[in-house]
């Protein structure tokens, strides 16, 4: 029996695989998400978007639209506070309240295609959208910049007149603002040891430069939020997002009013993957709710989602590797440049703190660029940052290893990252498995076996993420039949529920079936963070642990009543209470008591862990190129990663899975394609390509189960990592099949055969 397995075995309910509570409903359809709210006298919202990429707003006039009969009220950002700019607290960072408020509504200018500029509220849709053509707006058409490296240029056209460059030199120190009118919001670095004087002890160099293509995080359910505004100054929320708590802070923000007037109720959320951490529709719905004394629900077209709310980063990556010739690495360097979209935020500050995360390296210099262009202002999407910065880095890692000659599993283990060592940050890494997880993959059949066929290749690579913490808050409350209540104010996205119920059910020692878990509102539960950042199972699970743990000692207590005896003489053990005398009762008794005990058992609790559990992720895979139209097909997929300790299996398998779905998608379709005035052409699922079943193989899990020291069943964030390897893994092995290493994504049919094009360079890939 292994360590691993010997420890599960304490455990009842952790590690099993039990159906989630809000399966039937989902099947069966009866499940309610933003959409399907309905109340007495509902508005419907539509909203007025900009036709240019960048345009300077001259005047509206909404005369004619509210002369339409049922318009009942047209809204612009002259009826928003003027924001000045400051921080607010969005839950899992701090934003800029100015930015944010340009961002859902345009003021002067209009930054990207897609832009809202003026919001409607009528009878009907019908009657919205013609009111929408009504609206006139004067612009000024200004020249857009559609790329990063064309946005740093000192001539090109400026966003932002009044923008500067905040430099920050150092993790713990702040820079300065420099420049004037710049496009760069920002520039960070971190650096350890001398990375000159590294590369002169190199014996190999590789330096290369990648880049890759503005991505949609692809979630089925678009945005839609319903606002009552209420006689009293009420504001209540109905919306599709990652967390209530996070859509109250940014409404209440924009609309200049107290928290305490906004109740936000969170519904079923069909999908977001990041990009439903930020708000673009609740603030508007609010505002016409409060002109028209009338509920108002706002849902946006699958256009609308592409052209009007967060993509991920455009990117382009330059990488140079040093390495002595027994594969030890001497240095690294990289230079990145984020597209932060129309307002600066780019995630480029998680890529230069990952990409070289899963490598002890004693020299780095790491540079990164948050640049703003006339797109849509980004955001999340499942390890932001990171998938961009290890594509370009895994790729160089295993060309490398190529010039090396050495297996590339064997270089990244010579070179690997072990606990205590310092990130790129220069922060020791916490307890986790990576040097294992590699083990594993190079022990793995897949690993071994032979690639046969023509055209035919394998590619491997590891990621990092290093998952959050926050806040959460939980209520845990004992039923007179012996059951539990749990209300979290976490939304869940990925069977979270189950998770957090079995985690309170192992510490009362009853089934996960005997706790019915739900998702409170903002009303009623306490402050919890956005469901992102590979928290949730984590932090809210934390909460839950501490607040089941009271209501346990509670029990105890109730327990000894009815033996009479003293609580520190009864021994609890798996939902039975003992006096040591041979007398016992069961959870259920006890709870049955409850009345002439000493009332109803409830508890709550918080948390905010200052240490969480960094996680790895590794991928094998196999593909086939056909050398007659660049088609790459997926043969084999093999998705190894540090989960501490799997609480339910099968939901941590599926987030895998998807993720390597995800990740096949980015790596040889998915982009967004721009037409030269920043128009997106391709703005819908028809046209924007995205995988099905048919473009995948069935796809193999392997969970190394190294526990998390932070959390007391060793349960660390899994719903990351898992999309941060797939790219370099799948264009190193591209390049093990056909001798050439393309550097861009998507690696679509069209750029393979440009590719195959050009001489061979050679064939080992890796």
């Amino acid at each position: 029996m292994t360590s691993t397995e010997a420890r599960k075995q304490q455990y009842r309910v952790i590690g099993t695989r039990p159906i989630r509570h809000d399966g039937l409903d989902k099947v069966t359809g009866r499940a309610r998400y933003g959409a399907d709210i309905h109340l007495p006298g509902l508005l419907t919202g539509k909203v007025l978007r900009s036709p240019h990429a960048h345009a300077r707003i001259r005047g509206i006039d909404a005369s004619k639209a509210l002369a339409l009969p049922g318009v009942e009220a047209v809204v612009t950002a002259a009826d928003f506070p003027i924001h000045e700019d400051m921080e607010i607290d969005l839950v899992e960072t701090l934003g800029n309240l100015r930015v944010l408020a340009e961002n859902i509504m345009a003021s002067e200018k209009v930054l990207y295609r897609g832009h809202a500029v003026a919001a409607v509220a009528a009878t009907s849709a019908a009657i919205a959208e013609e009111a929408l053509g009504l609206i006139e707006v004067d612009y000024e058409v200004l020249p857009p910049v559609l790329n990063g490296p064309d946005a740093m240029d000192a001539n090109s056209p400026r966003l932002h007149e009044n923008m500067t460059t905040h430099s920050v030199a150092k993790r713990f120190e702040r820079g300065t603002d420099t420049g004037v009118g710049s496009n760069i919001a920002s520039h960070l670095q971190f650096k350890l040891g001398d990375p000159e004087a590294g590369f002169a002890e190199a014996d190999v160099i590789v330096e290369r430069e990648y880049t890759t293509s503005t991505v949609h995080q692809g979630y089925i359910e678009p945005h839609t939020a319903t606002a009552l505004w209420d006689f009293d100054g009420q504001v209540t929320l109905w919306s599709s997002s990652q967390g209530a708590f996070g859509m109250r802070a940014q409404t209440a923000a924009v609309l200049g009013i107290p928290e305490s007037r906004v109740k936000a109720i969170p519904m079923e959320i069909g999908g977001g993957f990041g990009g439903k951490l930020n708000t673009y529709l609740d603030p508007v719905a609010a505002a016409l709710s409060r002109e028209t004394g009338k509920p108002v629900k706002i849902t946006m077209d699958r256009a609308e989602v592409f052209i009007a709310t967060g993509p991920t980063s455009a990117t382009r990556s330059r990488i140079k590797l040093g390495a002595k010739k027994d594969g030890t690495l001497t240095a690294a360097w990289s230079e990145l440049v984020y597209e932060a979209g129309a307002f600066p935020g780019s995630p480029v500050g998680a890529g230069a703190s990952t990409g070289f995360a899963p490598y002890k390296i004693e020299n780095i210099l790491v540079d990164g660029y948050d640049v703003v262009v006339n797109k849509p202002k980004v955001a999340a999407y499942r390890a932001p940052g990171s998938p961009q910065a290890a594509f370009a880095i895994e790729s160089a890692m295993s060309e490398l290893a190529e010039k090396l000659g050495m297996d590339p599993i064997e270089l990244r283990l010579k070179n690997v990252i072990r606990p205590g060592d310092r990130l790129p940050t220069g922060v020791p890494l916490l307890p986790t498995g990576c040097e294992e997880m590699e083990k594993a993959m190079r022990s793995h059949p897949h690993y071994n076996a032979p690639i046969e066929g023509p055209n035919r290749g394998r590619g491997v690579a590891v990621g990092f993420w290093g998952n959050a913490g926050n806040s959460s808050s939980a209520t845990v409350s004992v039923t007179a039949d012996g059951g539990v209540t749990l209300v979290t104010g976490s939304v869940d996205i990925g069977g979270t529920r189950a998770s957090l119920a079995m985690q309170a059910a192992e510490v009362l020692g009853i089934t996960a079936e005997d706790v019915r878990p739900s998702v409170g509102d903002t009303a009623s539960v306490g402050w919890t963070g956005q469901t992102g950042g590979s928290r949730t199972t984590f932090s809210t699970g934390l909460a839950v642990v501490a607040a089941a743990e009271k209501v346990r000692d509670e029990m105890v207590k109730r327990a000894a009543i009815l033996l009479e005896t003293e609580p520190e003489k009864i021994e609890f053990d798996a939902g039975t209470f003992k006096n040591g005398a041979g007398k016992s009762l069961s959870f259920q008794e006890v709870a049955a008591a409850q009345v002439r005990t000493g009332g109803s058992i409830t508890a709550s609790a918080s948390s905010n862990p200052r240490q969480v559990g960094p996680a790895f992720a590794g991928h094998i895979v196999d593909v086939e190129v056909d050398p007659e139209t660049g088609k790459v097909e997926i043969l084999r997929y093999t998705a190894f990663q540090d989960v501490g300790t799997a609480a339910h299996p099968s939901y941590v398998e599926g987030q895998i899975q998807g993720a390597v779905a995800q990740g096949v998608g980015w790596a040889l379709n998915e982009e967004y394609v721009w037409s030269e005035d920043g128009r997106m052409e391709n703005a819908s699922f028809l046209d924007y390509r995205m995988p099905t079943t048919l473009d995948l193989p069935m796809i193999e899990t392997v969970l190394i189960e190294e526990p998390n020291p932070a959390h007391p069943f060793g349960i660390r964030g899994v719903g990351e990592v898992c999309i941060v390897p797939p790219m370099a893994a799948i264009a190193n092995a591209v390049a093990n099949a056909t001798g050439r290493r393309l550097t861009h994504l998507p690696m679509s049919p069209g750029r393979i055969l440009e590719a195959l094009e050009r001489p061979a360079t050679n064939g080992t890939g890796g």
